[in-house]
């Protein structure tokens, strides 16, 4: 049986190739075109600002400043909500193992569409077993945030995990509702109830113990004690426009690839080409980074401190964008007309949708964060 499946997914992998090629074309362009405004940052425009800032002769710059470095007293100032910033950022480190590990395992031929139920299973079993990676980031960002708290550890274990199973429990009492064979078994729920509170919550407490033993992470400016004032920032510069138009850029650099998937997930079609799935993979994060990237720097150049929600909401926005792409999907290419079967549909969709804001917001806050440390650890500031 698993030698004329291996053969019929062959055959597919030939006939859908040209079209995964294109998805990757697609998003290494838009890659490049990010890739370039970054390096037009950090090689002119930082450059210049850097000889501008730190030359004490320039006359321009002893009468007035502006841009960037005006903020230095502000730009790592604890960000409102910031305990809940860290459990999103820990948790979606989290993902992002998960993500990388259960790829390793897929290009390695361990989880093939003929063992029914191993990706799911490798997934779950995977995202417990990497809530030491979730604690050790929350603990990390919590201490320097000067929110040490065990409560903020607990809700990395709960806030994410929690969400989800509810909204699967509900929805698996609506399959057993309706008497559909597809429906998760009670025992079965047990399991899933077990390897969170018994594997996934102690590693968190594990990983969090490590990371309140380690130092707080140090940042190169201290922190004024009177916040400074943001000037009327401009219509394009409001946070609504741009949290959601960064969200296209990621979104449009994977939404080939996830027409493949959506078709796995709900056409019940073999998902096989792991490689291509990886390239995109990686893109996708190179992606996340860089938007987030510029468009923090051009938020600071207009003399908006308030970049950490910011760089998280940048790039997390691309699950708006999801769902928006999998209603549109549904009225496409699905045939659903019962109320329950919508209700199913959509909510495990929304699922998927904010799984992918986390992950994608956890990644251009990491590279928006790294970015900023680097900028102004290189200023020089009386």
């Amino acid at each position: 049986y698993q030698r004329r499946v291996h053969g019929y997914l062959r055959s597919s992998d030939a006939n859908s190739a040209n079209i995964h090629w294109f998805a990757i074309v697609n998003s290494l362009m838009i890659v490049l075109c990010l890739s370039g405004m970054v390096a037009m940052i950090m090689m002119r425009a930082l450059h210049k600002d850097f000889n501008r800032y730190n030359n004490p002769e320039n006359e321009d710059e002893a009468q007035e400043e502006t841009g960037w470095k005006v903020v230095h007293a502000d730009v790592f100032r604890t960000p409102t909500l910031a305990p809940l910033l860290a459990v999103y950022v820990g948790t979606g480190c989290q993902l992002l193992g998960m993500s990388f590990v259960t790829l390793v395992f897929a290009l390695l031929g361990f989880l093939s569409p003929a063992r029914r139920g191993a990706l799911m299973t490798a997934l779950l079993v995977l995202f417990a077993l990497m809530g030491s990676v979730g604690g050790f980031v929350t603990a990390i960002l919590a201490q320097s945030f000067n929110q040490r708290s065990w409560r903020t550890i607990l809700m990395t274990g709960i806030w994410f995990p929690g969400k989800v199973f509810a909204v699967f429990f509900v929805m698996d009492l609506m399959l057993w509702g309706m008497g559909a064979a597809n429906a998760i078994p009670f025992f079965m729920l047990l399991s899933l109830i077990a390897l969170w509170s018994f594997v996934s919550i102690p590693l968190i407490f594990l990983g969090a113990a490590v990371g309140y033993k380690r130092a707080p992470l140090t940042v190169p400016q201290r922190v004024s004690q009177i916040p400074r004032s943001i000037p009327e920032q401009k219509w394009h510069m409001k946070p609504i426009v741009m949290v959601m138009s960064a969200g296209a850029v990621p979104f449009g650099a994977a939404f080939i690839e996830l027409y493949f998937i959506l078709s796995s997930l709900w056409l019940n079609k073999f998902y096989y080409v792991f490689g291509f799935f990886a390239i995109v993979f990686v893109i996708l994060i190179v992606t996340c980074a860089e938007i987030s990237i510029v468009l923090v720097y051009f938020q600071l150049c207009y003399e908006d401190w308030r970049w950490w929600w910011r760089s998280f909401l940048y790039t997390g926005s691309s699950g708006i964008y999801l769902f928006l792409y999998s209603i549109y999907y549904l009225n496409t290419t699905l045939s659903i007309h019962r109320i329950t079967s919508l209700i199913l549909y959509c909510s495990y969709m929304g699922l998927l949708s904010y799984t992918l804001f986390v992950l994608t917001g956890s990644i251009g806050f990491i590279g928006s964060f790294v970015f900023i440390r680097y900028i102004y650890g290189a200023l020089k500031v009386e």
